[in-house]
């Protein structure tokens, strides 16, 4: 006896997918809200990068592009994306085309027709949402792609499925990160304030070290021969140097640091002055 069912089937090119974002893209996206026109509820921009031969997209670079939509319609201003591509290559030419980016805390019925112009310009895009209104108190990252409903062979719709995002960046750039996706924020940390933290999380990192060998050599883990290398191998990657000398060179470098802070301030201030005689000249 034949069978009648239908048999609705997902297109699974895209599970093997994943993606890291670079910590400067976030800063682009939360720019282009705040400088977004008539205070539109969203801004959509394109993401650039790489593609690596085991499916990780590299995301490495951005740029708003206008956009209006409604509810049931949705105009791109492709002139302005391909104008802007055109310039970002001329100076990044390996940055290609890896997707797009929306503000909010999710896909919209929208963002289906805005991730199908965006299939035309390059093969399995990201589409990458930052929620900048901090709905679930802080801001929220997700990545997805778009993957094919069809019945038999018919294409019927496309599904977002999200796909796993890492977010890398240096300590400096995290001390910048953490304060962003804050709502409030009492004040921005200077220099010292930001050496400081991190070697307070430096310390505390330390001691987790610590107490993870001790536990090791007293029986209570069992031993990890891979982290055991990779500790020897960070271990030996230190300088040895007596206390004093340590002391020394981190002194010097601080007062570099110092050094180098009071002047970028004088330089503002002298700039500032010489603004304001400007001005003030003109006005005479």
């Amino acid at each position: 006896m034949a069978s009648g069912n239908t048999i609705l089937q997902f297109s699974p090119s895209s599970t093997n997918l994943s993606a890291k974002i670079h910590p400067i893209v976030l800063f682009n996206i939360c720019d282009s809200f705040l400088r977004r026109q008539d205070q539109a509820e969203r801004v959509i921009g394109t993401l650039l990068g790489s593609i690596s031969a085991d499916g990780t997209v590299d995301i490495r670079n951005s740029y708003c592009v206008p956009h209006n939509e409604s509810s049931d319609q949705v105009a791109v201003d492709i002139e302005y994306h391909h104008s802007m591509l055109v310039s970002h290559q001329r100076v990044n030419p390996k940055e290609v085309i890896v997707g797009w980016y929306s503000t909010g805390s999710g896909v919209s019925g929208g963002s289906a027709l805005i991730h199908e112009f965006y299939s035309r310009e390059v093969a399995n895009p990201v589409h990458l949402t930052v929620d900048t209104g901090f709905s679930s108190g802080e801001a929220s990252i997700k990545a997805y792609v778009g993957v094919n409903l069809s019945v038999g062979d018919r294409q019927l719709a496309a599904q977002f499925q999200e796909v796993p995002l890492d977010l890398r960046m240096l300590e400096a750039e995290r001390v910048g990160f953490d304060i962003l996706k804050k709502t409030t924020v009492d004040k921005l940390p200077n220099d010292l304030e930001g050496v400081e933290a991190s070697m307070e999380r430096l310390i505390v990192l330390i001691d987790e070290v610590y107490k993870y060998v001790d536990d090791v050599v007293e029986g209570r883990i069992p031993t990890d021969n891979s982290i055991g290398k990779y500790l020897a191998d960070t271990v030996a990657s230190i300088p040895r140097m007596s206390p004093a000398a340590f002391d020394k060179l981190f002194n010097d470098s601080l007062q570099d640091l110092l050094l180098v802070l009071y002047l970028g301030s004088l330089t503002r201030t002298q700039l500032g002055l010489a603004e304001k005689l400007n001005t003030a000249a003109q006005i005479l």
